[in-house]
């Protein structure tokens, strides 16, 4: 196919320059210079038309003068037309007004496009695409997470539980602060502290207020309890009541009390004493009557003023032919202080050497005035051997009691109080408790002081098995997690739930504090602690008994010595206890009870001895030699006599020999001497050897001259002066 060639002709300035001819030769030969006009809206330019030109090419060369100059080559791909077309169709739908100029705009807008085709729902705005939501969303996330990470720099306002006392660790964790944070803030105002220390209600409320929390008090367990017992009474009945047998030691009270029993429990007991505090009760004509029966030794005051407060009437047992002792005196006390009627029993009225009516004026003094003496005190004259009058004491027990006019609620939940807690060997803790309102049943949930558990099984005074205990009935309750204290008191509660967490407050509250806060002062700088301690370890059957020896053996003082009670436990001693005192170097007392077979292997391997006991004043004397063998013997001195040096002479094997003169008194041979120089004891030693003229001699008097020889001294001068004295070692006792 042959080129066709086109002639394109161009009116214009006549003054072409040389440079524009240049330029359309080196050019190749379809193209076109277009020179631009000066004005853009002028009008159009005249053109020679050639008529050999098609018309084509004639309407469009009469458009060009309009186009401004571009260097862009043609388009030739249809991908490429189909995507500016594509570009101009978005553009209007953006809103852009078209350009001048430009035609055929109208009929572009109506043109269908691909992105117009796919867009036909919404054509008026075009969707954004994935990678764009995509985006956006993350810049919205990372907007968010600022935000909670502010927040959570922000400081958190806390409620914060305080009990009674709490260790800095703990009221960390409570307010969720560091505890070094807390140590620091204490050291600022000068208390020394660690995280072990206890510090109590007042400092824990400060230190949580500076950190910018909110301290609420922890209501304390024993507020708890009070609202469980005020729980009101209407069903009252008539129970019976509780009589304590008080008196002094061998008195007879536990004699009585077999007698009304119809028991032999004085033969059960260890030196025909009570060491043990007993409940009991007996039926006298359809009435019941508790009877508890407390020791009369005077180290057993704790049980004695327990059983008075539990009591509702005290029955004080004197011996007609002993009268009025310190025991008797101190029940009399108690019984005031528990504000509780006293019946008295003059017992022993069957012996020759009884007077009644001498007992009868002691007890005036003590304000008990007998009725025939026109007093209020009823006054029984009886006797435990004979059976003599019993009958009369148990009406005049009864007579009091209905005046009292003793009423309970028998359907509420059961309260009582512990008297004795032990751990029996197979049955484990063992406590025996007296119930005062409700009744016990099995399988209740009961707290008691710092123990909670479920009633397993109740045994009355008799030995038998029971299903529930009435109030004022005496019962061992099996089924508490622990040795309860003697003493405590024991109240049953709705669910296993309810006593676990009293039992934990009362705990939390009666945490000793082992590391309390204390500043530093001069007295406590400088204080003497050279005093000796004895270590002892003491395990008891039951926990008055071991409560008694704890509170006699701390009576027991000394400005040297001083006792220590590392353990003092129920139950049978163990290895444990053995390795405890080996390391402790402690004395380890078994009151009432054995070891075990381990434990006596532990001790006899390592040479420990195991000091058993029965009777409690016995205990206590060993303890007073125990801690009369610490103290230091008195030493006490007499001076002999005294010599002076006059010249010292060198003798062979013998050596330096002291030729002195007796100045004083007499030097004897093997007596204790010292050398004095210039007022300074220089040696202390033995005398070895006295020569008087050559011979060896025993004894030198006054005025004599001898020679003396020191063991393990040679040193001697002139004018040294050489003291002769004999000590004496006096043991001391406490």
């Amino acid at each position: 196919m042959e080129k066709k060639k086109l002639k394109l002709t161009i009116s214009g300035s006549s003054k072409k320059t040389i440079n524009n001819i240049e330029i359309a030769k080196s050019q190749g030969k379809n193209s076109v210079i277009i020179e631009k006009k000066t004005s853009r809206f002028g009008s159009k330019p005249s053109i020679s038309r050639n008529n050999n030109q098609r018309t084509s090419f004639k309407s469009r060369s009469s458009f060009v003068p309009k186009v401004p100059v571009f260097s862009k080559p043609p388009l030739t791909n249809d991908f490429e037309k189909r995507k500016l077309a594509e570009q101009r169709a978005t553009k209007r739908l953006k809103g852009e007004a078209p350009q001048k100029g430009k035609l055929g705009s109208k009929r572009r807008e109506l043109k269908l496009t691909i992105s117009r085709a796919l867009n036909e729902e919404a054509l008026e705005f075009k969707g954004r695409s994935l990678a764009s939501l995509k985006r956006a969303k993350q810049k919205e996330n990372k907007e968010l997470k600022k935000e909670e990470i502010l927040d959570n720099l922000k400081p958190v306002k806390r409620d914060v539980k305080i009990p009674e006392v709490i260790t800095i660790r703990e009221l960390a964790n409570r307010m969720a602060e560091q505890s070094s944070n807390i140590i620091k803030h204490l050291l600022g105002m000068g208390v020394t502290a660690t995280i072990n220390h206890s510090i109590n209600s007042d400092i824990a409320e400060y230190l949580v207020q500076e950190f910018g929390h909110n301290p609420i008090k922890e209501q304390k367990a024993e507020e708890i309890i009070k609202k469980i017992k005020e729980v009101k009474s209407q069903n009252l009945q008539s129970r019976p009541p509780i009589v304590t047998v008080m008196g002094h030691v061998d008195h007879g009270k536990t004699s009585v009390l077999d007698v009304l029993r119809k028991t032999k429990i004085v033969s059960g007991e260890f030196g025909g004493i009570t060491q043990h505090l007993g409940a009991y009760q007996i039926n006298y004509k359809s009435n019941k009557i508790t009877f508890l029966d407390t020791p009369g030794h005077a180290a057993f005051t704790e049980m004695r003023a327990r059983g008075s407060k539990l009591t509702d009437l005290v029955i004080l047992v004197v011996a007609a032919d002993d009268g009025v002792k310190p025991q008797t005196i101190e029940s009399i006390k108690h019984a005031k202080a528990a504000k509780v009627p006293i019946v008295v029993a003059i017992n022993k009225c069957d012996l020759p050497e009884a007077d009644p009516q001498k007992i009868k004026n002691q007890l005036l003094e003590h304000e008990l005035i007998a009725e025939e003496l026109s007093g209020d005190t009823l006054m029984v004259e009886v006797s435990a051997k004979t059976k003599s009058n019993l009958d009369k004491l148990i009406e005049s027990v009864l007579l009091q009691s209905e005046l009292l006019d003793l009423k309970t609620d028998y359907e509420l939940k059961a309260n009582g109080v512990v008297l004795e807690s032990k751990i029996d060997t197979g049955r484990g803790p063992v406590v025996n408790i007296i119930v005062t309102s409700g009744t016990l049943k099995k399988g209740d949930y009961f707290v008691s002081g710092l123990k909670w558990g479920k009633v397993r099984a109740l045994i009355n005074d008799k030995g038998k098995n029971i299903d529930d205990a009435n109030p004022s009935t005496p019962v061992e309750v099996l089924g508490i997690n622990g040795a309860a204290k003697a003493g405590d008191d024991f109240i049953v509660l709705e669910s296993e739930k309810e006593a676990k967490s009293l039992c934990e407050a009362r705990t939390q509250e009666t945490q000793e504090e082992k590391n309390p806060l204390t500043f530093v002062t001069q007295d406590s700088a400088f204080k003497d602690k050279t005093s000796e301690e004895l270590n002892i370890i003491i395990k008891s059957d039951v926990h008055g008994s071991s409560e008694a020896i704890k509170s006699a053996i701390s009576q027991i003082t000394h400005k040297e010595v001083k006792p220590k009670i590392i353990l003092s436990d129920i139950g049978m001693i163990t290895e444990t206890d053995v390795l405890l005192a080996k390391a402790s170097n402690a004395v380890l007392i078994a009151f009432n009870i054995k070891p075990n077979k381990e434990a006596k292997k532990i001790a006899e391997q390592e040479k420990i001895t195991i000091h058993s006991y029965n009777i409690i004043y016995e205990l206590l004397d060993f303890i007073k030699d125990k801690m009369s063998g610490l103290l230091t013997p008195d030493v006490q001195e007499k001076i002999i006599g005294s010599a002076e040096i006059l010249e010292i002479f060198k003798v062979s094997k013998v050596g330096k020999v002291a030729g002195s003169k007796v100045i004083e008194g007499e030097i004897l041979q093997d007596c204790n001497v010292r050398i004095i120089r210039d007022g300074t004891i220089v040696h202390n030693g033995k005398i070895g050897s006295i020569f008087r003229e050559k011979n060896q001699a025993k004894q030198v008097s006054v005025g004599l001259e001898c020679g003396i020889t020191i063991k393990n001294f040679n040193d001697f001068q002139k004018k040294d002066i050489i003291e002769v004295y004999n000590s004496t070692i006096t043991e001391r006792t406490i």
